[in-house]
């Protein structure tokens, strides 16, 4: 594991733990923990669409890459309740350049992109038409082509998280405004064929 990026992300390079990840029950239970802190297979089951003991198998799978670990209990629960938190706020991943490498990035490309548009869809029902004018207008979506070698665009991303990075960092209660709110930045880079 390092957290030598920007974001202090996980990073994955293991061929079998993006495997595990792209099943999605485990990614929706990992992005669950990283948004949300610890919580037990029973609280996450209602988030990721599986029974409790269902949910509490995936975890242990989870457990088994590093991506999460069972924390104590929160002081007044149920000691006898096992709770697991996410280890970073976040993943990043880098598929092997070997065939079992490219599948497995496939698959947990595909599978990230399958729960992105599910968020943006549920913002656009759930989220979107209660938001203050000021953070609907905020609301950006973009659809721009870029003709860029594989080295610029290696750069250009680079940049970009270099400048989100102070902002995806957590922040404790006592450093950010009060009126900052959470804010999900889907970002694709899509190279289109030649």
């Amino acid at each position: 594991m390092s957290l030598r990026n920007p974001y202090g992300d996980f990073e994955v390079t293991d061929p079998q733990a993006m495997r595990a990840l792209a099943h999605p029950v485990r990614l929706a239970a990992l992005s669950y923990l990283q948004r949300n802190g610890p919580a037990t297979a029973t609280q996450l089951s209602d988030h990721v669409g599986a029974s409790p003991s269902v949910t509490s198998w995936h975890l242990r799978h989870l457990a088994e890459f590093g991506l999460v670990v069972d924390v104590p209990p929160p002081s007044g629960t149920d000691r006898r309740q096992r709770w697991w938190n996410a280890v970073s706020h976040g993943f990043r991943y880098q598929a092997p350049d070997t065939p079992e490498g490219a599948e497995a990035g496939r698959l947990l490309r595909t599978e990230m992109m399958n729960q992105a548009f599910e968020t943006a869809q549920r913002w656009l029902v759930e989220i979107e038409p209660d938001l203050d004018p000021a953070w609907s207008r905020l609301a950006g979506s973009a659809n721009t082509r870029l003709v860029v070698t594989a080295e610029e665009l290696e750069a250009i991303e680079s940049a970009i998280e270099q400048l989100l990075a102070p902002y995806v960092q957590r922040r404790d209660a006592g450093e950010a405004p009060d009126d900052a709110r959470s804010v999900r930045h889907l970002r694709f880079s899509l190279p289109e064929a030649t």
